[in-house]
């Protein structure tokens, strides 16, 4: 059977199952065996697959790390520092609207699969109160945590992109930076918007509160950029740097009086549904890989007679949707654009680009899982605005490409 005829019939089954309400990650699975029962059905490759993922490092880096961001947030819910920060960013900002955008978005420079877990009671606190859907607030943590998926040199795909195509970070992401511009303000636009919120609240000042409130603040950010120094400049990965940042608030928040259960914080963490999800998915993913059928979509389209700039940019969306990760499209389709030209910033950009789109409308994709999760909300209703958003970008990048070449 065509590689693609296999591929449209594996993904409306996906659909249809999501449609049926079947978990995401069972979903997934069926997506996965029905490819792997129509191409290779011979039950070794099942079962590389599966030790593949129940063995590979990355497999624990995610599920600890989800583990431990789960933790966090218990922590700072419980304590009440989440509910403080909120109300300080409300006094800075002045404005619900920029809180519930620049949140995600700060969060987002954090490189952990499936950290918009993190950022996801966040968005709610700072919802509260507003007439919006579940749907809606899920579109906002899953859009904005990764506008920065262009610009950010310590995001993994970016690291390996530019490694393997073989072009400088500074030029690279001068290239595409303008991208994570145009992403903040789609986002705006489309997904922020539409928010009707009550006239301005306003803040009385109250200093003891005002100090509480910041302190609480800080407890809440502080995870962040500690993790952030733990990955980036000490070398841990992520579950690691999660790991001692929750165990030192958990001691600081014992020592600060806002003494929070042990108990319920390590019981409280443990969302095995997620967990399955997760698992589920990462198989899939790895069946695509044993069963060859990533690379036979990136042989099929080296053959066609389309022009590069279309191959490049058709490959990587099509492996983002199949991968939903930036390490994932990077990977495979970085090699063919050092292949066909080293240094391309133009090639590296498009396979960038419709890379990080396919990723984002996909439901491989870590964030997406976690989010929808935790917000309870429906598939189909929560990526029609980042549909809508990676449209108008793909749309104006390929415009802009066309005529400055």
């Amino acid at each position: 059977m065509n590689i693609f005829l296999l591929l449209a019939i594996a993904m409306a089954l996906i659909i249809i199952l999501l449609r049926k309400q079947v978990p995401i990650g069972p979903c997934m699975l069926a997506g996965g065996l029905f490819i792997w029962s129509m191409k290779t059905p011979e039950l070794n490759y099942l079962w590389q697959a599966l030790t593949e993922t129940l063995f590979m490092n990355r497999t624990y880096d995610i599920l600890f790390a989800l583990y431990f961001v789960m933790c966090l947030e218990i922590e700072l819910r419980t304590s009440g520092a989440l509910a403080g920060m909120v109300q300080a960013l409300q006094r800075i900002f002045s404005s619900t609207k920029v809180t519930l955008a620049v949140m995600p978005a700060f969060l987002g420079l954090l490189p952990s699969l499936g950290g918009a877990r993190f950022s996801a009671p966040i968005v709610e606190e700072a919802s509260k109160g507003l007439s919006i859907t579940q749907e809606h607030r899920a579109a906002i943590n899953f859009w904005f945590r990764h506008i920065f998926e262009f610009s950010s040199p310590i995001i993994p795909g970016m690291i390996m992109a530019c490694n393997i195509a073989g072009v400088p970070y500074s030029d690279f992401i001068m290239h595409l930076s303008w991208l994570t511009v145009l992403a903040f303000v789609v986002g705006w636009l489309a997904i922020i918007t539409p928010i009707k919120t009550n006239t301005a609240t306003s803040f009385q000042e109250d200093n003891g509160q005002s100090a509480q409130n910041t302190q609480d603040l800080w407890l809440s950010l502080s995870p962040v950029v500690l993790t952030f120094i733990l990955v980036v400049f000490c070398g841990m990965n992520a579950s690691t740097g999660m790991g001692v940042v929750t165990v030192g608030l958990f001691i600081v928040l014992h020592f600060s009086k806002r003494f929070v259960s042990l108990k319920e914080v390590i019981v409280g963490a443990l969302d095995k549904k997620m967990f399955f999800n997760v698992l589920c998915i990462l198989y899939f993913i790895q069946i695509l890989t044993v069963t060859n059928v990533l690379n036979e979509i990136v042989t099929a389209f080296q053959s066609s007679p389309l022009p590069i700039p279309v191959i490049i940019a058709c490959v990587s969306f099509i492996i983002g949707i199949l991968t939903g990760m930036s390490q994932g499209h990077v990977a495979i389709v970085m090699p063919i654009v050092a292949a066909m030209g080293t240094g391309d910033l133009n090639l590296a950009g498009v396979a960038m680009a419709f890379g990080v789109a396919g990723q984002m409308l996909t439901p491989t994709h870590m964030c997406l899982v976690v989010t929808m999760d935790y917000f309870k909300s429906n598939f189909f209703k929560t990526l029609q605005p980042i549909l809508l958003c990676e449209v108008i970008i793909l749309t104006v990048f390929s415009v802009y490409s066309y005529f400055t070449w």
